[in-house]
């Protein structure tokens, strides 16, 4: 299979192995780089149940534990867009491996970490390979399966992301409470490495390689337009609980603005001269994907701010703990799993359907939860586990299919580009989603925004959130009314 060359510069992608696609090779290869997305939204996330551990053992304060969790977000952010255009130009099997191996080395690092400033450093290190790493999983995608079988390739990722978002908390609990040879925290980074390497031997067999045929070098100052436009919208956001919305928050994040518009200005006359850019402006002009763009970062935006939220409510509100509010969780996982596979088999004929009742469903939970805990008492374990998996349900119908929208309409040449967008379009979401329903959370919590001294009240603030956040997936699902009926494949 070859995929149709540019009309523009010539470009075309390596050809792929018929017999691979036929073979049981292409599911393998599947999840090869299915894990390296797994692992990627796992340590964005696995590191909040594990930071009390963290800060004690190290001596970290609170604004080093926030860095800890913050550097991973930043690094990745900035990296993803031009990873993506360094594997369509370099091959995106070889940046898949050189990521995932260097992700390995930067756990290792985190789990040997000896201070606050060691370990920081190395999350960075962490985000910067994985900015490498996640957007080749796209573009390997489409050169593994025939096109009529990428919708349900790209179903299982959209799951996997789903999966992995309510996974963090579980498998974070359960490792800081098991205490493996005494290694406590440090164990969450420590199982990277051996089933890195596990990918990195199947990977090396399975994968193929895929690439423009482009000779144009890389577009070196749109990538530092991206990166600085990315941090700097980033970092007042991320820091909202540290600095608050000063004067200094507010010029960041017009200078974030400012950065990325001149970004899309250079990129357009880059390509209007015939050469490649980092992102082709191009593709904000397929309708899907521009609103997919804006429907994912609501959607991806809520679940995030959701589990931190609930996170705290479970352990500080009702003194559960790492590990007993991972089991409260795992329902939400459960559900998702049970309709991630309907979703996929439907989605041809009702993909604008499905993600809306997914949509409509996650906001339902939520006023299901809001109404159980209300009243300031623990609810039990059943009904929380109602409420999470009537969610789960709603995640799994809509979460791979609004991945399959989105980029089905991306032609195949742009494929790493694309995804590198989309994939830091979810990281703004979700960094943008945390700081306000956040900020919500621990006010509420406090009584901080009239100063009066009241005991801490977790079931009163995860209410308020709750309600804001089942109004987020009420909009997400009107942004996803704009959305084409069914996906239409490009090839090109």
């Amino acid at each position: 299979m070859t995929d149709s060359p540019s009309p523009r510069a010539g470009i075309r992608t390596a050809e792929v192995s018929p017999t691979l696609i036929a073979s049981a090779g292409a599911t393998t290869a599947l999840l090869v780089v299915l894990f390296g997305s797994f692992m990627d939204l796992l340590d964005a996330t696995i590191v909040t149940v594990a930071a009390p551990a963290i800060a004690q053992d190290l001596g970290a304060g609170d604004a080093q534990i926030q860095w800890t969790i913050a550097a991973y977000t930043l690094a990745m952010g900035a990296g993803l867009v031009t990873g993506g255009r360094l594997g369509d130009q370099a091959g995106r099997k070889r940046l898949f491996m050189i990521g995932l191996a260097g992700f390995a080395v930067a756990s290792a690092l985190c789990a040997l970490a000896v201070d606050p400033g060691m370990l920081i450093g190395m999350r960075a290190g962490q985000g910067l390979t994985a900015g490498i790493m996640v957007p080749q999983v796209f573009g390997i995608i489409r050169a593994s399966f025939a096109p009529g079988e990428r919708a349900k390739a790209f179903g299982a990722y959209g799951a996997v992301q789903g999966l992995a978002s309510v996974a963090g908390p579980l498998l974070g609990g359960l490792l800081v409470d098991a205490d493996l040879f005494d290694l406590g925290w440090r164990t969450i980074f420590w199982i990277n490495v051996p089933v890195s390497i596990l990918a990195l031997i199947i990977g090396a067999k399975v994968l193929p390689e895929s690439r423009s045929a482009s000779t144009a070098r890389l577009d070196l100052p749109g990538a530092l337009l991206a990166a600085t436009g990315i941090l700097l919208l980033l970092l007042p956001i991320i820091q909202t609980e540290t600095w608050g919305w000063t004067s200094a928050s507010y010029a960041l994040l017009a200078a974030g603005i400012i950065v990325l518009t001149i970004f899309l200005a250079y990129e357009r006359r880059l390509t209007g001269r015939g050469n490649e850019p980092v992102f082709d402006p191009a593709l904000l002009r397929i309708r899907a994907f521009a609103v997919g763009l804006g429907a994912s970062a609501l959607f991806f935006g809520g679940i995030g701010s959701y589990f931190l939220t609930l996170s705290v409510y479970l352990q500080n509100g009702t003194g559960r703990t790492a590990w007993e509010t991972g089991l409260v969780i795992l329902p939400y996982a459960l559900g998702s799993i049970i309709t991630s596979g309907l979703g996929v088999a439907l989605a041809a004929k009702a993909g604008r359907t499905l993600v809306i009742t997914g949509s409509l469903t996650i906001a339902a939970s939520q006023l299901v939860l809001w109404y159980i805990v209300k009243d300031g008492n623990d609810p039990g374990y059943w009904l929380l586990a109602l409420a999470l998996f009537i969610g789960g349900l709603g995640l799994g119908l809509a979460a791979p299919i609004l991945v399959n929208v989105v980029l089905a309409g991306v032609p195949g040449r742009n494929a790493g580009a694309a995804g590198g967008v989309l994939s830091t379009v979810n990281q703004i979401g979700g960094a943008v989603g945390i700081a306000v329903l956040g900020t919500i959370f621990f006010t509420a919590v406090t009584g901080s925004a009239t100063g009066a001294p009241v005991l801490p009240d977790y079931s009163h603030a995860l209410s308020i959130v709750l309600v804001v956040s089942a109004a987020l997936y009420l909009i997400t699902a009107l942004v996803m009314l704009a959305l084409p009926k069914a996906a239409v494949e490009h090839s090109e």
